[in-house]
């Protein structure tokens, strides 16, 4: 019992490690500057405490997440795999999560009635993307090396 008390840890520290090595310090293409560093514990807990009651304490999401409900808008996606979170680059999740869904379509001209809220009032940069790491970390080796091929292609598309 101990040993897998323990693997879940060194699991999360190796993986906040893989992507640190991956995603050093830089600016991201929506001009926010993303930090060297990630606290992948506190992103599980911030994830815990803002998150979860909407897309899942396993980040499973809410039920029929790819159908409308009764108000038009589309339950929240899970952040697993099973999900489309791996399919945005960083920076689309970072405004996703900072100014809410329907501010960071109608950016990019897109009307959409979205549910998600922004969190720019209640968390950090940092918190935001700590969240983000943690969220990637639980992600299987091929999807995050998926989500980081997004993210340096907008990046090289916000260089142009």
């Amino acid at each position: 019992m101990k040993a897998v008390f323990l693997a879940v840890p060194i699991a999360l520290l190796a993986a906040g490690a893989a992507y640190w090595a991956v995603f050093p310090g830089q600016q991201g293409s929506n001009g926010v500057s993303v930090p060297a560093s990630f606290d992948i514990t506190e992103g599980a807990a911030l994830y815990a405490e803002n998150c979860a009651s909407c897309h899942g304490a396993d980040l499973e999401g809410q039920p029929e997440w790819r159908s409308p409900g009764p108000d038009g808008r589309l339950p929240a996606p899970p952040h697993d795999e099973s999900g489309h979170t791996w399919h945005h680059p960083d920076s689309v999740l970072f405004d996703y999560t900072k100014l809410g869904g329907a501010a960071t379509l109608a950016s990019q001209g897109i009307d959409f009635e979205s549910g998600m809220p922004g969190f720019g009032d209640t968390l950090t940069d940092q918190e935001i993307h700590n969240i983000l790491a943690f969220i990637r970390s639980t992600w299987p080796e091929r999807i995050r090396e998926a989500q980081a091929e997004r993210t340096r292609a907008d990046e090289r598309q916000g260089d142009s």
